[in-house]
């Protein structure tokens, strides 16, 4: 449902409680910048920050990040493109 929130321009009942400076990814997507994809459970690379995993599986999703370097440029660059 996150994925239906962010893609549908529309207000429903039970997404009324969200205020508008928390549409940050519905923007993100609307301007191409960010792609939205159903992830299946056992290809949840998040897991790795918000739960104790057991070894196996923390060994299975931790060479699966592929993390990038931004330098403090290029980072003050996206913030200043961010306030246009």
């Amino acid at each position: 449902s996150a994925i239906a929130l962010c893609c549908n321009n529309v207000q429903h009942s039970m997404s009324k409680h969200i205020e508008i400076r928390h549409h940050f990814i519905r923007e993100q997507v609307e301007r191409g910048m960010v792609e939205l994809y159903f992830v299946t459970t056992d290809y949840q690379l998040a897991d790795i920050f918000t739960k104790a995993l057991p070894r196996q599986r923390f060994e299975f999703i931790l060479p699966r990040l592929v993390m990038k370097s931004i330098s403090p440029t290029t980072l003050k660059h996206l913030q200043e493109e961010e306030g246009e």
